[in-house]
Order: structure tokens, then C-alpha cells, then sequence
């Protein structure tokens, strides 16, 4: 009996591996598995948006990418879904004067991200999650989700933008050792999450290298310029990075891909976003018959 046990387990067990080994990134897997992937996940797809800029003098130049990159990939270890591969095509004209930069005109980048999200969608997903890693895109971002209405489109987009958890909140406070409202560019926040995700990357020893401060060179109340990030941080650091700390990186972490999951699984439980913009395009058609 002891031997037949083991040959069952022997025989069944490969096949559970297989089964449970498709890969989450759309590169890494084979053809013959896509319309698995498709299944498994629901027709749900990940776009992670991130950037190449300048993150102060100890961090990588795709800080943001290598983020929601590893965010999605530590998501969808406990919900799945198909991660689609690096995207680094934001808005950021704004570190145009920062080695390593890579800033596409603004029509170049709704024309791409448009038509990335319809080749994905003639894939066979028809719902779209946008998780974004980079300061500098919601308005971008939040423009191009009302330009979808423009066309109708076979699939869902869905920007995700958590709402704040006040528990979360108050223990992030009493971790956080820098000044809170600085803290908004390759800062403690930033530095502390890379520092959990990717250390390798990191080059602590740099961080104080460079002022992080406010420079405040600039005073327009109530009027928007589009120099206001550049005249407050020509270092294109805001914060202190050096206050960085691994611990403080896994706490972020742990709260983050938790919220993502959990927005994750409401994605491919929804039913309702499609039918409505459906019936929004057809509407549009029928308004002069």
C-alpha cells in the first residue's frame, strides 16, 4: 500500500507543479500557455507604469519601475494575474536636465499607452489594471482614463489609487524619522522601500551627497507653473534618503501589495465597469437615430 501511495504521489505531483508554475509576466511565458495565463487570470492584465529619472544620488535611475515591478510580481504570488512587461513611458519632462532621463513628447505617450492597452485587450484580456509607481503621472494618468471615452474599446481600464488607511497611517508616522512634507522624491519613503525590494541596487553611502531640501526659489500663490518641481528641487531629490531604513521599506511594502491584492481580486470580480461602458458606446451611436 506504502508503495502505491508513493507511486500516486510520484505521478500526480509533477502534473500539480506544472499547473501551478505559469508564469505571472506575459514575456516569460510560452505561447502554448497564454490562453491558460488568460483563464487563470480572469482576462486580467497589470500594467505597471514607471519612469527612468534621476532618484537622487543612491538610487537607481528606474527606481519607479523596479517598484510596481516588484509590487505586482509579490501581488500576484497570492492572486493571480498576468503582468504585462517593463513600462517606463510617463510623464516626466519636468528632470529633462538629469543624466539618464527618458521623456517622450506628452502625445507620443497617450498614443502609446492607448495603444499598448488595445493590443492587450486583442490578446484576449478585457480588463486592464494601471498600477503606477511614478510621482509624476495621476494627471497624466487621469487624462487618459476619461480619453478612453473617445473610441469604444473591447476591454475595461481600471487606475488603481488606494484610499488611506488611517491605521496604516499612524504607524507609518511614528516609524518615519524625517520631515514628513519634504519626504516626496528619492526620500526616506522612497529609499526604504527600494532598500527592502532591491538592496543590491542601492548606494546608501551617497545619500546625503546632495541637498534634498526645498530651495524655494520661486513664490506664486495660487498659480500653477510648469517650473514649480524644478524651481523647489533642482537636484530633482526631495527628502533625505539617508534616513532610509529596510525595516521601514517591509512595512510599506507588506501594506501595499496587500491593498493591491485586495483591489486585485474586486477587478476580476466585477462584472458591472464593461457592461456600463457598453452601454455608454451605445448610446453614443444611437444619439441622433
Amino acid at each position: 500500500m506504502k508503495k502505491i501511495l508513493v507511486l500516486f504521489i510520484s505521478l500526480i505531483f509533477p502534473c500539480l507543479l506544472i499547473a501551478q508554475e505559469i508564469p505571472a509576466r506575459w514575456d516569460e511565458l510560452v505561447a502554448s500557455d497564454f490562453q491558460k495565463a488568460i483563464e487563470k487570470s480572469s482576462k486580467t492584465c497589470i500594467l505597471p507604469i514607471g519612469i527612468l529619472e534621476k532618484h537622487g544620488p543612491h538610487s537607481p535611475l528606474g527606481t519607479d519601475l523596479i517598484h510596481v515591478r516588484e509590487w505586482a510580481a509579490h501581488a500576484v504570488k497570492e492572486e493571480y494575474a498576468v503582468v504585462f512587461p517593463d513600462y517606463f513611458y510617463g510623464q516626466i519632462n519636468e528632470a529633462r536636465q538629469q543624466p539618464g532621463t527618458f521623456a517622450l513628447p506628452s502625445k507620443v505617450i497617450l498614443d502609446l499607452l492607448e495603444a499598448t492597452c488595445d493590443e492587450i485587450g486583442r490578446n484576449g484580456f478585457d480588463k486592464i489594471i494601471i498600477l503606477n509607481g511614478h510621482g509624476g503621472n495621476p494627471e497624466f494618468l487621469e487624462f487618459f482614463m476619461q480619453s478612453l471615452l473617445n473610441k469604444r474599446h473591447n476591454y475595461a481600464v481600471y487606475l488603481y489609487r488606494p484610499e488611506q488607511d488611517p491605521a496604516y497611517m499612524a504607524k507609518y508616522l511614528k516609524m518615519h524619522k524625517s520631515n514628513q512634507e519634504n519626504d516626496q522624491h528619492a526620500g526616506e519613503r522612497e529609499t526604504s522601500t527600494l532598500l527592502y525590494y532591491r538592496p543590491d541596487l542601492m548606494r546608501m553611502d551617497r545619500a546625503a551627497e546632495q541637498s534634498g531640501a526645498n530651495q524655494k526659489r520661486s513664490s506664486t500663490p495660487d498659480l500653477y507653473t510648469p517650473i514649480w518641481w524644478y524651481s523647489s528641487y533642482p537636484n530633482h531629490y526631495a527628502g533625505e534618503g539617508d534616513k532610509a531604513t529596510k525595516e521601514f521599506g517591509k512595512f510599506i511594502a507588506d501594506h501595499e501589495i496587500a491593498s493591491f491584492v485586495k483591489a486585485l481580486r474586486t477587478v476580476k470580480a466585477d462584472t458591472k465597469t464593461l457592461e456600463l461602458q457598453n452601454e455608454f458606446y451605445d448610446r453614443v451611436n444611437n444619439l441622433n437615430k
